[in-house]
């Protein structure tokens, strides 16, 4: 004879089926949240190092170190690090970039600003 602890009451069976699809549930939608914040992080991420590199080229053109325009440089830079130029300025021996990576239908910004010691 089973005792009347191990059996089970008729309205609790499957129970543990819909609490493990909720579990699981609940993980993927965590996973999917993590996976949106760290593609957010490495598109802000991509866009402050391609600003940063591209006021740097920048500004090795207005102090006379490469030839060309700033602004053009600085696009050439921006584009070979997977961001497009979103602004470029030059005041002086200083130049001022913008970089925007897009992500999931956002874009990340990065303003960088880069001339000789001294000037910003």
């Amino acid at each position: 004879m089973i005792p009347r602890s191990c059996m089970r009451a008729e309205g609790e069976r499957g129970s543990g089926t819909v609490l493990a699809i909720a579990a699981i549930a609940v993980i993927l939608a965590v996973t999917a949240a993590a996976m949106l914040v760290c593609g957010a992080w490495s598109a802000r991420q991509r866009a402050a190092h391609a600003a940063d590199a591209a006021a740097l080229a920048g500004a090795d053109v207005v102090v006379g170190r490469a030839p060309g325009e700033p602004c053009a440089q600085a696009e050439r830079v921006i584009r070979a690090n997977g961001a497009a130029l979103g602004d470029c300025t030059v005041a002086g021996v200083v130049v001022q970039v913008t970089a925007v990576v897009p992500y999931a239908g956002s874009q990340a910004r990065s303003l960088a600003r880069a001339g000789p010691p001294g000037t910003g």
